[in-house]
């Protein structure tokens, strides 16, 4: 073994590799960057099946969920075959309608209230909904109102810091930010 064998050994020995720990200063390693690349998207993906996991819910729940969602679709549906089976078939049709007529009125006075709490519940909830998000807008109105005055202050070229925040004419309340004002006024 010579002089070139053992700097061979050394630069390119079966222990430590030199040149490539060297130009892994330089480059990562690609194949270590695929690795942490693969463990990075494979935590992330992990994060999110946690974050949006859905909950398996059982049988029960599953049916009554189903019937829930029954009675809005099949009264819209109910009354468009009542339009198609006028039309195919009037007699029949007139003969339902007179059965109808001898519904007595309390029977009518109690189906519009089962009917008008469970669609008025779902109005209410949604009209709640829509209220707190009304609610929410109008609370940024003032904070809107000073930034459009800051912008067109700075769109008339005017100092911002001289303009009044609070709209009484008072520039600010903090007597340090008076003196300063006073000393480079």
């Amino acid at each position: 073994m010579g002089l070139i064998d053992g700097v061979l050994g050394f630069l390119f020995g079966s222990g430590r590799n030199v040149i490539r720990e060297t130009a892994e200063v330089f480059r990562p390693n690609a194949e270590a960057e695929a690795v942490r690349s693969l463990a990075q998207n494979g935590a992330a993906l992990d994060q999110f099946a946690a974050e949006f996991a859905v909950p398996r819910k059982g049988l029960f729940d599953r049916m009554i969920d189903g019937l829930n969602r029954l009675p809005r679709p099949a009264l819209a549906i109910g009354t468009l075959g009542l339009f198609v089976s006028a039309m195919v078939d009037p007699i029949w049709f007139a003969e339902r309608m007179q059965g109808i007529a001898l519904v007595p009125e309390p029977l009518w006075w109690l189906m519009g209230a089962i009917v008008s709490f469970y669609f008025g519940a779902r109005h209410q909830a949604k009209g709640q909904e829509f209220q707190r998000s009304i609610a929410a807008t109008m609370g940024q109105t003032k904070v809107v109102t000073e930034n459009l005055r800051t912008l067109k202050a700075l769109e008339g070229g005017q100092d911002v810091v001289d303009q009044p925040m609070d709209g009484t004419g008072n520039t600010s309340d903090n007597p340090a930010l008076r003196d300063w004002r006073h000393g480079h006024g």
